[in-house]
């Protein structure tokens, strides 16, 4: 009996878990080790690390060399190494680096959930809310960055320097955001316990709230003192912001609202948390849209393009089938927020009560990440253009 018992601990979900990322870890690192062209160069650095080191630097793109990587500052070079058959990394992501960061975060939201159980905490809808305040400061975090890359583009006093900078950078702001998160999450619920707080979710919201107020204070502050006579289009463009919430308020509201009266059972399972799906999702499409086809209207003087080979694909394929007439007159981005808008719809209908009842803390989580692959990139690209950087 006691070697059946210890057998079923050695084989409990918590340790396969531990267990599983050391094996991971580990292969990763021998095998950088042991095929470093291989592994190292042309996977670990091209995909994932090489994109961040030239994010945090400003170059256009990073080159492998038998020296070590090269930061290149224009594009020229970049196109250059690429037609070399060199390995080059550009900031940004790509069909392999966003698939990798989709296991990732399936395997890490695994993680959290028996960190969830072993505190005994995350099986009611609140601890949703309780998060909300930290998707809108991961967005906010991430443009920090931007001002940060701004102020060194225009040789002004920088916030952190490489390789501090690398942080708030995506996908390292993800485990940044995570870990304050975290350590909110834990103090909020060793406070509770030792009777010094009513409720730990409300403790972690106001957490979120500050840092969120404080992060976005920190750039309506920075971006008109510091950036506004040095950076071209830098400033305070209010009207994005205002344009993006209301538009993905409006939008939202409608799609919850028609669902409730004409398909019911696409909200029975999640309720008003569905709305703030569609709402965060919406922030993203809305966004998104605007940023590549609107901002001349709503007066913002500066031009992006995505770093998301989704969005890029989704614009490639509206160019070539929609009418250059129709392009002109209202872009080829809005494509994708159909795509957000719909894609939110089918998860939220997904969530049906049988979920919550059989595992609610799974689904609380999950509903928790799922709103923050929308909202927390959607604020980044409405605050980034709100202050034209």
């Amino acid at each position: 009996m006691a070697a059946t018992e210890r057998f079923d601990v050695d084989l409990s979900p918590q340790r396969a878990w531990l267990a599983t990322l050391a094996v991971a870890v580990l292969t990763l690192v021998a095998g950088a080790v042991a095929l470093p062209r291989l592994v190292w160069d042309r996977f670990l650095w091209h995909y994932f690390w090489g994109p961040v080191l030239a994010d945090a630097q400003g170059a256009r793109c990073a080159v492998m060399t038998d020296a070590g990587p090269e930061l290149l500052f224009q594009e020229a070079r970049c196109s250059a190494a690429r037609n070399a058959g060199s390995i080059v990394a550009e900031p940004g992501y790509t069909l392999v680096s966003e698939a990798g960061y989709a296991v990732t975060l399936v395997f890490f939201l695994v993680g959290v959930l028996y960190l969830l159980r072993g505190l005994e905490v995350g099986e009611t809808l609140d601890l949703f809310f309780a998060l909300t305040p930290f998707m809108f400061f991961g967005g906010a975090l991430r443009v920090v960055e931007d001002a940060n890359d701004a102020a060194q583009g225009a040789e002004v006093a920088s916030l952190l320097a490489y390789p501090a900078n690398t942080l708030i950078i995506s996908p390292i702001i993800y485990f940044t955001v995570f870990g304050i998160t975290l350590a909110s999450l834990v103090a909020g619920v060793a406070l509770e316990r030792r009777g010094r707080l009513p409720s730990y979710h409300r403790f972690v919201f106001g957490v979120g709230t500050v840092v969120l107020l404080v992060t976005a204070g920190f750039l309506f502050w920075f971006v008109p003192t510091s950036l506004a006579d040095v950076v071209p289009g830098a400033g305070v463009y209010p009207l994005m912001s205002l344009v993006t919430l209301g538009l993905a308020a409006v939008l939202a509201v409608v799609i919850y609202a028609g669902a409730e009266r004409y398909a019911p059972v696409i909200n029975e399972g999640t309720g008003r948390v569905g709305l703030v799906v569609l709402f965060g999702h919406a922030v993203d499409g809305v966004a998104n849209v605007l940023s590549a086809d609107w901002l001349g209207v709503i007066g913002v003087p500066v031009n992006y393009g995505s770093k998301h080979p989704v969005n890029r694909i989704i614009v490639d394929v509206t160019e070539g089938v929609q009418p250059e007439w129709l392009s002109a007159a209202i872009g080829t981005s809005w494509p994708f927020l159909l795509v957000k808008l719909v894609a939110a719809t089918a998860v939220i209908y997904v969530f049906d009560r049988t979920i919550f009842e059989e595992s609610p803390r799974y689904a609380v989580l999950l509903l928790v990440a799922i709103l923050a692959v929308g909202l927390g990139p959607g604020s980044r690209d409405m605050l980034r253009a709100t202050f034209g950087i």
